[in-house]
Protein backbone atom coordinates (compact mmCIF):
# COMPACT_ATOMS: atom_id res chain seq x y z
CA UNK A 1 0.00 0.00 0.00
CA UNK A 2 2.41 2.70 0.82
CA UNK A 3 4.82 1.81 -2.13
CA UNK A 4 1.36 2.32 -4.34
CA UNK A 5 0.93 6.29 -2.70
CA UNK A 6 4.35 7.05 -2.97
CA UNK A 7 4.15 5.93 -6.84
CA UNK A 8 1.14 7.90 -6.87
CA UNK A 9 2.74 10.77 -5.26
CA UNK A 10 6.01 11.01 -7.14
CA UNK A 11 3.50 10.65 -10.75
CA UNK A 12 1.68 14.29 -9.10
CA UNK A 13 5.19 15.43 -8.85
CA UNK A 14 6.03 14.94 -12.04
CA UNK A 15 2.89 16.55 -13.31
CA UNK A 16 4.00 19.88 -11.62
CA UNK A 17 6.97 20.87 -13.78
CA UNK A 18 4.45 19.63 -16.71
CA UNK A 19 3.67 22.28 -19.25
CA UNK A 20 -0.02 22.22 -17.65
CA UNK A 21 0.89 22.00 -14.30
CA UNK A 22 -1.70 24.75 -13.00
CA UNK A 23 -3.81 22.29 -14.80
CA UNK A 24 -2.94 19.18 -13.02
CA UNK A 25 -2.75 21.32 -9.80
CA UNK A 26 -6.73 22.30 -9.94
CA UNK A 27 -7.54 18.54 -11.44
CA UNK A 28 -5.54 16.77 -8.40
CA UNK A 29 -7.75 18.94 -5.57
CA UNK A 30 -10.62 18.94 -7.36
CA UNK A 31 -10.89 14.91 -7.62
CA UNK A 32 -9.50 14.78 -3.90
CA UNK A 33 -12.18 16.63 -2.18
CA UNK A 34 -14.88 14.55 -4.09
CA UNK A 35 -13.54 10.27 -4.18
CA UNK A 36 -9.45 10.43 -4.42
CA UNK A 37 -8.13 8.83 -1.52
CA UNK A 38 -4.37 10.65 -1.49
CA UNK A 39 -3.39 13.64 0.32
CA UNK A 40 -2.74 15.99 -2.47
CA UNK A 41 -1.23 18.94 0.04
CA UNK A 42 2.27 18.31 -1.00
CA UNK A 43 1.46 18.69 -4.06
CA UNK A 44 0.86 22.06 -2.99
CA UNK A 45 4.07 22.27 -1.24
CA UNK A 46 5.66 21.72 -4.26
CA UNK A 47 4.39 24.15 -6.53
CA UNK A 48 5.34 26.73 -3.93
CA UNK A 49 8.25 25.45 -3.47
CA UNK A 50 9.17 26.04 -7.32
CA UNK A 51 7.85 29.12 -7.70
CA UNK A 52 7.58 30.99 -3.74
CA UNK A 53 6.42 34.32 -5.87
CA UNK A 54 2.96 32.41 -7.00
CA UNK A 55 2.42 30.35 -3.67
CA UNK A 56 -0.68 32.57 -2.88
CA UNK A 57 -1.56 31.97 -6.66
CA UNK A 58 -1.60 28.07 -6.06
CA UNK A 59 -3.68 28.27 -2.71
CA UNK A 60 -6.23 30.32 -4.34
CA UNK A 61 -6.47 27.84 -7.37
CA UNK A 62 -6.22 24.46 -4.54
CA UNK A 63 -9.02 26.20 -2.58
CA UNK A 64 -11.32 27.28 -5.99
CA UNK A 65 -10.92 23.32 -7.34
CA UNK A 66 -11.41 21.67 -3.86
CA UNK A 67 -14.53 24.00 -3.31
CA UNK A 68 -15.41 22.89 -7.03
CA UNK A 69 -14.85 19.09 -6.51
CA UNK A 70 -16.70 19.22 -2.97
CA UNK A 71 -19.97 20.18 -4.83
CA UNK A 72 -19.46 17.20 -7.26
CA UNK A 73 -19.16 15.13 -4.36
CA UNK A 74 -22.42 16.39 -2.60
CA UNK A 75 -23.99 15.83 -6.24
CA UNK A 76 -22.30 12.22 -5.98
CA UNK A 77 -24.24 11.92 -2.90
CA UNK A 78 -27.18 13.18 -3.89
CA UNK A 79 -27.34 10.54 -6.85
CA UNK A 80 -26.22 8.08 -4.96
CA UNK A 81 -29.14 8.29 -2.37
CA UNK A 82 -31.58 8.67 -5.16
CA UNK A 83 -30.59 5.03 -6.36
CA UNK A 84 -30.18 2.95 -2.75
CA UNK A 85 -32.02 5.67 -0.17
CA UNK A 86 -35.04 3.44 -0.62
CA UNK A 87 -33.45 0.06 -0.05
CA UNK A 88 -31.45 1.84 2.62
CA UNK A 89 -34.51 2.94 4.41
CA UNK A 90 -36.40 -0.26 4.07
CA UNK A 91 -33.84 -2.87 5.10
CA UNK A 92 -31.01 -1.31 7.07
CA UNK A 93 -32.96 1.75 9.18
CA UNK A 94 -35.65 3.15 9.86
CA UNK A 95 -37.33 6.69 8.75
CA UNK A 96 -37.46 7.54 12.31
CA UNK A 97 -34.08 6.92 12.71
CA UNK A 98 -33.10 8.22 9.39
CA UNK A 99 -34.73 11.15 10.05
CA UNK A 100 -32.58 11.61 13.43
CA UNK A 101 -29.69 11.36 12.16
CA UNK A 102 -30.03 14.15 9.10
CA UNK A 103 -31.00 16.46 11.83
CA UNK A 104 -28.44 15.83 13.39
CA UNK A 105 -26.41 16.13 10.69
CA UNK A 106 -28.26 19.58 9.90
CA UNK A 107 -27.44 21.04 13.47
CA UNK A 108 -23.79 20.60 13.15
CA UNK A 109 -23.22 20.77 9.64
CA UNK A 110 -21.54 24.10 9.69
CA UNK A 111 -18.75 22.41 12.54
CA UNK A 112 -18.56 19.64 10.34
CA UNK A 113 -18.11 21.11 7.25
CA UNK A 114 -15.18 23.61 9.13
CA UNK A 115 -13.75 20.48 10.65
CA UNK A 116 -13.57 18.43 7.41
CA UNK A 117 -12.38 20.83 5.52
CA UNK A 118 -9.79 22.20 7.96
CA UNK A 119 -7.94 19.60 9.51
CA UNK A 120 -6.92 15.82 8.02
CA UNK A 121 -10.24 14.37 8.54
CA UNK A 122 -11.42 13.67 4.79
CA UNK A 123 -13.07 16.28 2.72
CA UNK A 124 -14.63 14.08 0.66
CA UNK A 125 -16.70 12.09 3.26
CA UNK A 126 -18.39 15.42 4.61
CA UNK A 127 -18.57 16.02 0.66
CA UNK A 128 -20.72 13.33 0.13
CA UNK A 129 -22.95 13.02 3.00
CA UNK A 130 -24.03 16.59 2.75
CA UNK A 131 -25.50 15.27 -0.77
CA UNK A 132 -27.38 11.81 1.08
CA UNK A 133 -28.78 14.33 3.70
CA UNK A 134 -29.63 17.20 1.33
CA UNK A 135 -28.47 19.38 2.98
CA UNK A 136 -28.43 23.23 1.88
CA UNK A 137 -25.75 23.52 -0.52
CA UNK A 138 -25.03 27.71 -0.26
CA UNK A 139 -24.27 27.06 3.63
CA UNK A 140 -21.67 24.07 2.58
CA UNK A 141 -19.97 25.94 0.03
CA UNK A 142 -19.83 28.94 2.08
CA UNK A 143 -18.32 26.91 5.55
CA UNK A 144 -16.35 24.57 2.68
CA UNK A 145 -14.70 28.15 0.90
CA UNK A 146 -13.22 29.19 4.61
CA UNK A 147 -11.98 26.11 5.68
CA UNK A 148 -10.07 24.92 2.88
CA UNK A 149 -8.92 28.56 2.12
CA UNK A 150 -7.18 28.57 5.60
CA UNK A 151 -5.95 25.18 5.00
CA UNK A 152 -4.26 25.97 1.68
CA UNK A 153 -3.42 29.57 2.85
CA UNK A 154 -1.66 28.38 5.86
CA UNK A 155 0.28 25.61 3.97
CA UNK A 156 1.01 28.21 1.47
CA UNK A 157 2.34 30.87 3.65
CA UNK A 158 4.34 27.81 6.02
CA UNK A 159 5.82 27.04 1.79
CA UNK A 160 6.67 30.47 1.26
CA UNK A 161 8.46 31.20 4.75
CA UNK A 162 10.91 27.74 4.95
CA UNK A 163 10.82 26.65 1.09
CA UNK A 164 13.10 23.87 -0.08
CA UNK A 165 13.46 22.54 3.38
CA UNK A 166 10.14 20.94 3.49
CA UNK A 167 10.45 19.54 0.02
CA UNK A 168 13.38 18.01 1.89
CA UNK A 169 12.15 16.67 4.87
CA UNK A 170 9.06 15.70 2.63
CA UNK A 171 10.76 13.32 0.80
CA UNK A 172 13.05 12.00 3.24
CA UNK A 173 10.54 11.29 5.87
CA UNK A 174 7.41 10.33 3.19
CA UNK A 175 6.62 6.75 4.93
CA UNK A 176 6.39 8.21 8.47
CA UNK A 177 4.30 11.21 7.60
CA UNK A 178 1.64 9.10 5.93
CA UNK A 179 1.32 6.79 8.54
CA UNK A 180 1.29 9.99 11.24
CA UNK A 181 -1.42 11.66 8.61
CA UNK A 182 -3.45 8.44 8.50
CA UNK A 183 -3.19 8.30 12.42
CA UNK A 184 -4.36 11.74 12.51
CA UNK A 185 -7.38 10.81 10.26
CA UNK A 186 -8.25 8.30 12.92
CA UNK A 187 -7.43 10.48 16.12
CA UNK A 188 -9.54 13.11 14.64
CA UNK A 189 -12.51 11.37 13.47
CA UNK A 190 -12.70 9.59 17.02
CA UNK A 191 -12.89 12.73 18.94
CA UNK A 192 -16.22 13.35 16.62
CA UNK A 193 -17.87 10.91 17.91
Amino acid sequence: MMGWIRRTYNWMCQKTCSRYGVVWLAFFFFIEASFFIVPVDPILILFCIKDSRRSFFYATIATLSSVIGGVFGYFIGSVLWSSIGPFFLKWIISQEVFDSAVAKYRFYQNWAVLIAGFTPIPYKAVTITAGFCRLPIAPFIMYSLIARAARFYLVAGATWMWGPQIEGFIDRYFNYLVVAFAGLVIVCAGALR
